[in-house]
């Protein structure tokens, strides 16, 4: 059967109440949109001009992107170019800033994440995040799990979620045993499983991912991207990378940033091309997607 003959499945109702919260989005609410091509998938973020400031300084521009369901979407370029900066505006990390601004619109399932109305820390609750550095709290690995659930008042079957959240994260049959040791015990790669975990306990819709693996070995590093894969199941995962063979070996789409320098020198993180991680990788549109994916700069 042609693919694109398939009706996709009804978008699940808005996560954005303009009464000042998120509504509740659960795993089984989920359309099985991993099941369809990505250019059907429904789209989470659509983000139109966005652009971010520090002290009125302008850190990134005009960046169009359509973030779909499902999928691993991948943001790569040069140092400075903005990826970072990006990813914050998702979640809206960037109010946490003094003197940051953003611009432009990003809509979170059709909503305007950035409504007066909308709670910023419930955005936070559905758009998880996970830090280039693992940073277990200082409790047991089972209150690193919990606090999210508690802090939020999902107490009910805490215990099952907790394991659930484990298991997801690929963690529970290494710590099942040891719930009640501290966090700060384990091995990199597994604290960073454990802040997965974390992220998950409270039942995201999205997981964003800035540099995960960048602090890690490369068995611990295997572990998280084969993760981020299975995640892609229930999750729609973005992430930030220097390291262009994860891009590669993970993404589905890849979005290309670099920077711009205007008259007066001061330099401005720009989205240059967002496609297919295959077409970015094998026939990229820009030269500057070309230069930068051969080695020939950044």
């Amino acid at each position: 059967m042609d693919p694109t003959s398939e009706t996709p499945p009804a978008a699940p109702s808005s996560p954005v109440a303009t009464g000042g919260g998120l509504a509740t989005l659960s795993v089984e609410d989920r359309p099985a949109a991993d099941a369809l091509p990505l250019d059907q998938r429904e789209v989470v973020f659509d983000c139109e001009g966005v652009g971010v400031r520090y002290d009125g300084k302008r850190a990134l521009r005009d960046v169009d992107l359509r973030i779909h369901a499902n999928a691993v979407t991948a943001l790569i370029g040069p140092s400075g170019c903005g990826k970072s900066t990006f990813i914050r505006c998702l979640n809206r990390m960037n109010d946490l800033i003094p003197g940051a601004s953003v611009d432009g619109a990003v809509a979170y399932h059709g909503e305007n994440l950035y409504h007066p109305q909308v709670d910023p820390i419930e955005v936070r609750k559905r758009i998880g995040m996970v830090f280039q550095k693992p940073n277990p709290f200082p409790k047991s690995i089972y209150d690193n799990v919990a606090f999210g659930p508690r802090v939020l008042g999902m107490k009910d079957q805490l215990d099952d979620r907790v394991e659930q959240a484990l298991r997801r994260a690929v963690l529970w049959d290494e710590v099942k045993d040891r719930l009640k040791e501290g966090a700060l015990g384990l091995s990199g790669g597994q604290q960073q499983r454990l802040c997965i975990a974390r992220a998950l306990a409270v039942e995201p819709d999205v997981i964003l991912m800035d540099e995960p693996c960048s602090a890690l070995d490369p068995i611990s590093t295997s572990a998280i991207e084969d993760l981020m894969l299975s995640l892609t199941n229930e999750y729609t995962v973005v992430i930030v990378t220097h390291n262009m063979q994860q891009a590669a070996r993970v993404a589905d789409m890849t979005a290309f940033f670099s920077v711009d320098q205007g008259e007066t020198g001061a330099r401005c993180g720009v989205l240059v091309e967002v496609d297919r991680t295959d077409k970015i990788f094998t026939n990229p549109a820009h030269e500057r997607t070309e230069a930068y994916v051969t080695g020939r700069f950044g």
